[in-house]
């Protein structure tokens, strides 16, 4: 019990406030870390990715080359302890520019909510990309190149993009 107190003691010490470089040296540190250690994650909390997964600020991501349907992707997500992307922050977004295919996301329209929301039934920030002015309700959105989103028929397949959160 006596080591578990000094671990734990130790751990929160090092999360503690430091000064360092400015921000703009901080992401450019972070991507050479990502680069060199091949994990794209850092910190206490943080693992390493499974095989064919890409690690990126403490997630996971599989890019699949394998066509399914919306559905099916969701269901390859979820046996993998995942969810199709959501894209949550600006950085993300940039990340995530790499995309030469359009992709499946977890991202459909609520019925009950009159809205696209994502899988954990939050709504889609604005802010991070322009919405399609004229899109169908009963499709469901891809993720393109230059970061578009797109609706699609659910049921035509497409690649798609899980993301797992390792904390």
């Amino acid at each position: 019990m006596a080591a578990l107190g000094v671990l734990l003691s130790n751990s929160l010490t090092k999360q503690s406030v430091q000064p360092g470089p400015s921000t703009d040296l901080q992401e450019e540190y972070n991507l050479h870390e990502e680069k060199e250690s091949g994990l794209g994650c850092s910190g206490p909390g943080c693992y390493s990715c499974q095989e064919k997964w890409i690690g990126y600020q403490c997630n996971c991501y599989f890019v699949s080359d394998e066509l399914k349907t919306w559905k099916d992707s969701r269901d390859f997500c979820v046996s993998h302890n995942s969810s199709l992307l959501q894209i949550q922050t600006r950085n993300e977004l940039n990340f995530m520019k790499f995309s030469t295919s359009f992709y499946w996301i977890g991202l459909s329209y609520g019925e009950e909510h009159d809205a696209w929301l994502w899988e954990n039934k939050s709504t889609l920030s604005q802010d991070l990309f322009p919405f399609p002015k004229s899109v169908n309700p009963k499709n469901c959105m891809m993720y393109g190149p230059g970061g578009r989103i797109l609706d699609g028929h659910c049921g035509k397949k497409f690649r798609y993009i899980c993301k797992q959160q390792l904390i």
